[in-house]
């Protein structure tokens, strides 16, 4: 027989800089608990079934393979999404966009657009703290964008649309308040695009162009033509590519243009407002 603490004590996770987290996500999972129920009954017996599932679960998070894939789910704000190979795991760093964003707007009635929505965190988590919002997410990646809606229809938001568009080619004639997006924008032949969970993730959603702002500057280019007048555009990019989207922006006519810093104090976001 094989108590929780044991196996807990026996998963070894070499490579992950989050091992015990690892294991006690995927043994809560493989159990059907929670991680509180680990430490609460560290000596209840483990169905071998249950023990199975969990062995599996380790073999593949040292294989690299990222533990929210595994589960098929991640947090994200105050959200728990389902999440799936074809779309970005969601990271903490992200949720700047969404702070910044609600200080930006008031909670009064405003349309905002999420580009390449992927899981829809961004565009849900705007949605579950302003239900008076109208949030339009789109996504290119059909897969995408038929996970993402099924986020919001479990989430029940009904004040976001969920709609399949490569940027703004489905959005001819639509104008926002706030135009969001967390775009590509790795480097062709980055290091960094072999390394930890990136490996996993599709490239499609990480890559842009040879110094990683191609999609940006499509973006940047085309914004004005679908934001209404005093609107907002606000960009994640790269630890190092502030700079260089501030100059984008002000280059397109935007206004109070400004980057904010992420919780490892680098500057992550970038927006400008369009005059008036």
């Amino acid at each position: 027989m094989t108590v929780i603490a044991s196996l807990l004590r026996a998963a070894q996770l070499p490579d992950s800089p989050t091992a015990r987290l690892d294991a006690e996500l995927l043994l809560a999972a493989a159990l059907g608990k929670s991680r509180s129920y680990l430490h609460t009954w560290p000596e209840k017996i483990v169905s071998s079934e249950a023990a199975l599932t969990f062995a599996d679960f380790l073999q593949r998070r040292r294989g690299g393979e990222p533990v929210a894939y595994i589960l098929g789910q991640q947090g994200f704000w105050k959200l728990d999404l389902e999440v799936a190979p074809h779309t970005l795991i969601p990271r903490p760093d992200t949720e700047l966009l969404v702070e910044t964003a609600l200080q930006l707007l008031p909670a009064t009635p405003a349309s905002v657009l999420d580009l390449g929505t992927g899981s829809g965190a961004i565009a849900l988590a705007l949605a579950s703290e302003r239900p008076a919002w109208k949030v339009t997410a789109v996504d290119r990646i059909l897969e995408a964008v038929a996970l993402a809606e099924r986020n919001r229809q479990r989430l029940a938001l009904n004040n976001v649309s969920v709609l399949n568009s490569h940027w703004f080619s489905a959005l001819a004639g639509h104008r926002f308040d706030l135009i969001i997006s967390n775009p590509p924008y790795i480097a062709v032949g980055d290091v960094h695009l072999d390394e930890g969970d990136v490996r996993f993730e599709p490239e499609s959603a990480l890559v842009a162009g040879a110094d990683g702002l191609d999609d940006i500057r499509e973006i940047v280019a085309a914004a004005p033509q679908h934001l209404n007048a005093g609107g907002w555009l606000m960009l994640e990019h790269g630890y190092d590519q502030a700079s260089a989207v501030r100059n984008l922006l002000q280059g397109a006519g935007f206004v109070e243009v400004a980057s904010r810093k992420d919780l490892g104090s680098h500057e992550r976001i970038t927006l400008g407002r369009l005059p008036c």
